[in-house]
């Protein structure tokens, strides 16, 4: 391993948080821009709905085998060089997607902003390299919350452009945006002096690329392909798992180093993380589609794809103004602690929004307290990570926390669509009947996300206290 080769700091800090937040909300945003979109793709691309689903499922794919590819490969190449990788490959999904309605061209363009998301990782890792100690936390705080706040945020965009404009002017607007991006990543982030030395680990990478590939697509179509493809998914996912682990302690330069992700803090860390990125992933599926529920079952608002969208923005918000807070609470009682708190927070917004579902400040209510307990959170993990790994691991151990969030929001849409199809409620009539999910369905998906968020917050517990927990995570090896 090579360690920091100088002591000399940028000049500016402010300039290269900037850059590396506004390509994380970007590439954030571009993950959920397509979600209004659904309803109107089948007309669009003249393809059934299980055949347009496959634009969220790419991207949850790719998203899921590149984040820690890239994250490592940015610790052993460059993480300033592979961010702009990740970058370029946004881009191009963005044009791709803009310049056609043939479904084919557009799946292949959400696969190349799947890839993307790595550029959260990275940026977390350079913050950490560059950086002076007392401005790292802060600084990780924000750029992790970025996923948070781009998803936030990223529907309530997307639904005012389908509805007032052309729905390729979402695509040219990230393409452009991503242009300047790479631009301004040229011109003001440097690149890091810390690497990792070694040989890229191919077999490891292709090893946790089968078994996720296997996982992912047995949790996202299990319930419309046979059951027996789904079985066999599972079977081939449970049987790399054993093989990859026996390569990966013994290989000198492993894509994942086993070891260490098996420490309390690792490990537990990830565990919640992804339990986090169930439960909020839950709060915007259900606040999106429960404001749009038809007025005649009883409990819906029958609002607009943009009042929808709308409710979630408050959220977005509450996660831009609440990421610096948690850094101060990081700061000054230790990121666990921090995670405690965030956690229960989603929690007790889950309990409100029991009880206000049939009124919109209510709705609006109880989805912001959610958001603003996952700002609290998403700044936490990476601190908590950063704690636990050395300084040339980081790029790899946060991608592969960004893919613990991925897969729980994986699993959560699986649950969520399953339970909202299945406990429904029917409106009979003249014509076919009307058929809507009930309200019981909703609050059982609130129940369930409640529950992630409380085990989220139990597995924190168990995570070592430090005795002396550094406030700045100064960015030596090996650090423990």
């Amino acid at each position: 391993m090579s360690a920091r080769t100088s002591t000399v700091r940028p000049a500016r800090p402010r300039l290269i948080l900037t850059a590396l937040a506004s390509c994380g909300v970007l590439v954030s945003i571009s993950q959920t821009i397509v979600v209004p979109l659904l309803p109107e793709l089948p007309r669009i691309t003249h393809r059934g709905p299980a055949d347009v689903s496959w634009l969220i499922t790419v991207t949850l794919l790719t998203g899921a085998v590149f984040t820690p590819l890239l994250g490592r490969a940015g610790d052993m190449y460059g993480k300033r060089r592979v961010l702009l990788i990740a970058l370029g490959s946004m881009v191009i999904g963005s044009l791709l997607c803009a310049s056609s309605s043939e479904l084919a061209v557009l799946i292949v363009g959400r696969a190349f902003q799947g890839a993307a998301v790595a550029v959260v990782p990275l940026g977390i890792s350079i913050l950490r390299d560059e950086l002076e100690p007392r401005r790292v936390l802060p600084s990780i705080a924000m750029m992790s919350s970025t996923l948070g706040v781009g998803a936030a945020l990223g529907i309530p965009a997307a639904t005012l452009v389908v509805e007032y404009s052309n729905w390729h002017t979402m695509f040219w607007i990230c393409a452009g945006i991503g242009v300047f991006d790479l631009v301004l990543v040229l011109l003001v982030v440097p690149e890091s002096a810390v690497r990792t030395r070694g040989r890229f680990d191919v077999v490891g990478a292709l090893g946790m690329s089968s078994f996720l590939v296997c996982l992912l697509l047995a949790v996202s179509k299990g319930s419309t392909w046979s059951t027996t493809a789904t079985i066999g998914l599972y079977v081939a996912a449970a049987a790399i798992v054993p093989l990859w682990g026996w390569f990966e302690l013994r290989t000198t330069s492993p894509l994942v180093d086993l070891r260490v992700s098996a420490r309390p803090a690792v490990l537990f860390t990830n565990l919640a993380a992804l339990l986090i990125g169930f439960s909020f992933y839950a709060n915007s599926l259900a606040t999106a589609q429960l404001v749009q529920e038809p007025k005649w079952t009883g409990y819906g608002l029958g609002g607009s794809i943009v009042v929808s969208g709308l409710c979630l923005l408050p959220g977005g918000l509450a996660m831009v103004l609440l990421s610096p807070v948690s850094a101060r609470i990081s700061g000054a009682r230790g990121p666990r602690f921090t995670l405690v708190i965030a956690s229960v927070l989603m929690a007790a917004g889950y309990v409100v929004r029991l009880f206000t579902s049939g009124n919109v400040a209510g709705i609006v209510a109880g989805a912001t307290v959610v958001s603003a307990g996952t700002a609290v959170a998403y700044s936490a993990l990476p601190a908590l990570i950063m704690h636990a790994v050395p300084v040339t691991e980081t790029a790899a151990a946060n991608g592969l926390n960004t893919l613990m969030r991925t897969v729980g929001a994986a699993i959560c849409s699986t649950i969520v669509v399953t339970v909202l199809t299945n406990v429904t409620i029917t409106q009979a009539g003249p014509g076919p009947n009307a058929v809507a999910p009930a309200l019981s369905a909703y609050l059982m998906v609130f129940v369930i996300a409640g529950v992630a968020a409380v085990v989220a917050a139990g597995l924190v517990l168990l995570i070592p206290v430090r005795r002396q927990a550094p406030v700045h995570l100064e960015g030596t090896v090996g650090r423990t």
